[in-house]
């Protein structure tokens, strides 16, 4: 049952994603406001438009929960992967996920105070990236030229 459940959820996660679906949504809502004269925009016209984008929405949620919490879960293996093999990582980190949430703001806190103290400009850091981007393209642009300089010419 759950795996027909993951399985049914990624698929309708992945088709409702879609511009199409998108555009069929676009569609039925136009077709409801086009025979809105046809029924004098009566009660039980406008109430169909309600009941069926409330089913949607309703089933919508927990699929699209489903499918979220999977994804959040791989995440979180692969990112205490990442922190188990990298040598120095801290692996204490690895069950954040489990931590209450005054626990999580006290860690945030001691992290940005360690950000203060090891980088308290990022300034300095962005120009200087932004240098060596302008460095690398110069260089492509140069190798490109010399590239072009070594074709033949026409006669």
């Amino acid at each position: 049952m759950n795996e027909r459940f993951r399985k049914f959820s990624n698929v309708v996660s992945e088709v409702t994603g879609t511009s199409w679906a998108f555009i069929m949504a676009l569609a039925v809502i136009a077709v409801w406001a086009v025979t809105g004269p046809m029924f004098h925009f009566s009660d039980t016209w406008q109430l169909i438009i309600n009941t069926g984008t409330t089913i949607v929405t309703f089933l919508m949620v927990f699929l699209i929960q489903n499918t979220q919490n999977r994804d959040a879960r791989a995440v979180h293996l692969k990112l205490d992967e990442l922190l188990r093999a990298v040598e120095g990582a801290r692996t204490s980190l690895v069950d954040l996920e489990n931590c209450t949430d005054e626990e999580l703001s006290r860690l945030q806190a001691a992290f940005q105070r360690l950000k203060e103290r090891e980088a308290p400009d990022l300034t300095d850091f962005v120009e200087e990236m932004e240098a060596e981007v302008a460095e690398e393209i110069e260089e492509r642009r140069e190798g490109q030229w010399e590239d072009l300089r070594k074709l033949p010419r026409a006669a």
